[in-house]
């Protein structure tokens, strides 16, 4: 605040001595406000934003789910900055926080769209397998050179790992890291119909010596008849995870999840279903307020500023994983109060 305070300031001083004019002169600030907020029940330019397909059975939803989001005001004037900044309306931050420097903007709106595909992906698989449906593991990216080139492929699924079996992407961080480097390394692996181990030497891992590496990528996959399609344009990041879980599991279950309420929220989900926290919640409770939600689902990790910053009668539903979520939901359907911030 004191840098925001001493750069604005410095400006207005330039400003003058320049005889320039506020209105023109740019910041090296962006301004954050509130974001649309968009309910994934239902459609956006006549397009149904979660499409189930046609291999699963769905079932008739009410009431909303909303993501939430952050705007960006990137091109900030002196006078723009000063007034919302007073106003209180938006929150000033240095530039690079947004957009780091070395990064231009079309980089960093590259890397939004890439890990919000990702937030999808990771949404349909804690959905999924939180409705019980079979899931394993398998190899991405695998490293060349690397330990595991020509050894282990894309598309294999890995059974187990050190005799230890393995059923999320972080059992194989975890095993393979807790790995001593320089030892060989027993990976059962499902590849077609066929099962066989095969023995990868553990390499040091890149900026960590003392953890094992194998030099892949593992992504969790689940065995449903169906691939689920989210499409929503002009939206990046990973925060809009818890959201669209929930709502896939309301479409894929009998009655009707949020017994029509207008419920929002945010958070980052992986697909083991573990809910983590996200920037800019302040915005983001006061956009879904203001679009008529009740109650907003809250990650675990942002409770304590979400506490301080909430609107009021906002009911804020702390969350930590895709069930505690759901059960939020359900609890806020049948006029109870879910566990709270």
């Amino acid at each position: 605040m004191t840098r925001l305070r001493a750069t604005l300031a410095l400006g207005l001083v330039l400003a003058a001595v320049l005889g320039l004019t506020g209105a023109t002169v740019r910041v090296p600030f962006v301004a954050l406000g509130d974001g649309p907020t968009f309910d994934v029940l239902g459609a956006q330019d006549g397009r149904t934003i979660i499409d189930v397909g046609s291999g699963l059975p769905t079932f008739p939803t009410t009431g909303r789910l909303r993501m939430t989001t952050v705007a960006v005001t990137s091109q900030v004037t002196l006078f723009g900055a000063v007034a919302m900044w007073l106003s209180g309306s938006h929150e000033v931050v240095p530039r690079e926080q947004v957009y780091p420097t070395g990064q231009s903007s079309q980089q960093v709106d590259a890397e939004n769209t890439r890990q919000f595909t990702q937030s999808e992906d990771d949404a349909q698989d804690a959905a999924l397998r939180y409705l019980g449906y079979p899931s394993s593991v398998e190899v991405g990216d695998v490293t060349t050179p690397g330990p595991s080139a020509g050894v282990l492929a894309r598309g294999d699924r890995i059974v187990a790992i050190g005799g230890r079996p393995v059923a999320t992407p972080q059992d194989v961080v975890d095993t393979v890291g807790a790995a001593r480097p320089g030892t060989p390394l027993a990976v059962e692996v499902r590849r077609g119909d066929a099962t066989s181990t095969v023995t990868v030497p553990v390499a040091p891992r890149p900026g960590d010596a003392a953890r094992g590496y194998l030099g892949i990528t593992a992504a969790s996959v689940v065995d449903a008849p169906a691939t689920i399609r989210i499409g929503l344009a002009d939206v990046g990041g990973p925060s809009a995870g818890l959201i669209f879980a929930t709502a896939i599991v309301d479409k894929l279950t009998p009655g009707d999840l949020t017994g029509g309420r207008d419920i929002a929220g945010t958070g980052t989900i992986d697909a083991s279903g573990r809910v983590g926290p996200i920037g800019g919640i302040r915005f983001k409770m006061d956009a879904a307020q203001a679009d008529g939600a009740t109650t907003f689902l809250v990650p675990a990790g942002n409770c304590s500023e979400a506490v301080r910053t909430a609107p009021g009668g906002l009911t804020l539903a702390r969350v930590s994983d895709l069930r505690e979520g759901v059960a939020a939901v359900e609890a806020v359907a049948a006029g109870r109060t879910p566990p709270t911030c």
